[in-house]
């Protein structure tokens, strides 16, 4: 049987009549600690609340203004689990929580098209990919496919099979549940996926809005799982984001603006403490930023070697070439070339020397102190072409080539 949520996924609310009730408790989970109500479960002559099953979860909602805890699915039935009892052949409206049933909506329409369109795996309560690796370009090349497929508008549609149907053999499926009952569901993407499914779906694939391929999680043996949002979590993905960006960038423009306003001398143990901090969101802003490149540079008058290595250590040198300066533009100061092992061997001893210093190179990284005399129009010291913390885009950004 196929419910009226599965025949018509938009439809909000809907009149129909009680079936059956009985008591009835569930489990619920509050705060980490299981405890059990109790209630009653309700069968209804039709439905608009999805039953969990197929990887989605079961839809909320309410049933004659009773809130609707949990729908599973028994048989050719769905069962409703609410707080009051109801009378058999009573008239009830269902509502659905249409933003979670939505959500739910573009989340399985979205793991079909990607799951089709990478062609390595199949559909599970999220995307498992049949290999150990995914190589460098594969994701957003996957992510760009999936979205060109939701800018061209793609109806889905849903076909109703009978099991001896010879189509049914033509479609992808993980098997059907033992007490299936009915007529098969199929989902198809026009041309690009049909696959065997009870959940609820998009009508075109316009509806998903976008799809955000976040990265990929090594899954279980020569697995890989990709992990992915769609629709309008994209929306507030990118909103928490950039509210996250703002307030580092406030912290770290507040650590700044103490750190210019404390004298070394008198408050040393503070100052040594906000340095380190100041360090920390440096080297963070840094690895925030998706076009960083693999070169970081930067010189800061009021660093020394601990200020440097937390810099060097929090950002990783394996693929990154580092070089940071600290002290007076002229005279004494230090500097640290930090990257991989064959370019600091190459090019430590080449820096020391055009900065007149002392050093050593070793593990991929070459500090030393150098002492460069002023010059006339213009400064010498460690890295007198370096950029500060306080130079550039709001006095907060370090200098990226």
């Amino acid at each position: 049987m196929a419910f009226q949520c599965q025949r018509d996924c938009y439809m909000r609310e809907l009149t129909t009549r009680v079936v059956s009730c009985s008591p009835a408790e569930l489990q619920l989970e509050n705060n980490g600690k299981k405890e059990k109500i109790k209630g009653f479960n309700v069968t209804v002559k039709d439905t608009i609340l999805f039953p969990e099953g197929g990887g989605q979860p079961d839809d909320h909602g309410t049933m004659g203004g009773v809130q609707v805890l949990r729908v599973t699915r028994q048989g050719p039935d769905a069962v409703h689990f609410v707080s009051s009892g109801l009378e058999e052949g009573q008239e009830v409206l269902l509502k659905v929580d249409w933003e979670r049933r939505f959500d739910h909506m573009q989340q399985h329409s979205a793991q079909h098209l990607i799951t089709a369109l990478a062609d390595l795996g199949r559909q599970r309560s999220s995307i498992e990919l049949d290999t150990a690796r995914v190589k460098s370009g594969e994701a957003e090349a996957l992510e760009t496919a999936a979205n060109e497929k939701i800018r061209s508008r793609v109806p889905v549609n849903v076909r109703l099979l009978s099991l001896d149907d010879p189509e049914v053999e033509k479609v992808r499926s993980r098997g059907l549940p033992v007490d299936h009952a009915g007529p098969i569901r199929i989902i198809d993407i026009e041309g690009v996926d049909a696959n065997m499914c009870c959940g609820t779906h998009v009508s075109n694939l316009s509806h998903l809005q976008a799809i955000k391929v976040l990265g990929m999680e090594k899954g279980k043996k020569n697995k890989t799982n990709l992990v992915f949002i769609a629709g309008n979590r994209v929306l507030k993905y990118a909103e928490r984001s950039y509210n996250t960006e703002k307030s580092l960038i406030s912290l770290f423009k507040e650590h700044v603006q103490a750190v210019d306003k404390l004298q070394i001398e008198e408050q040393l143990n503070t100052n040594l403490v906000l340095l380190r901090d100041m360090a920390v969101l440096i080297a963070r802003n840094f690895k925030s930023k998706p076009d960083q490149g693999n070169f970081f540079t930067l010189h800061y008058k009021d660093g020394d070697n601990e200020f440097m290595n937390i810099i060097a250590n929090e950002i990783g040198f394996e693929d990154t070439v580092i070089f940071l300066t600290v002290g007076e533009e002229t005279g004494e100061g230090m500097f640290l070339l930090a990257g991989p092992s064959s370019v600091v061997d190459s090019l430590g001893p080449r820096v020391m020397e055009l900065l007149h210093g002392k050093g050593a190179g070793k593990n991929g990284r070459f500090p030393g102190k150098s002492e460069l005399p002023g010059q006339e129009g213009g400064g010498g010291g460690p890295a007198a072409g370096a950029q500060s913390p306080d130079e550039g885009s709001g006095g907060v950004e370090p200098a990226v080539r």
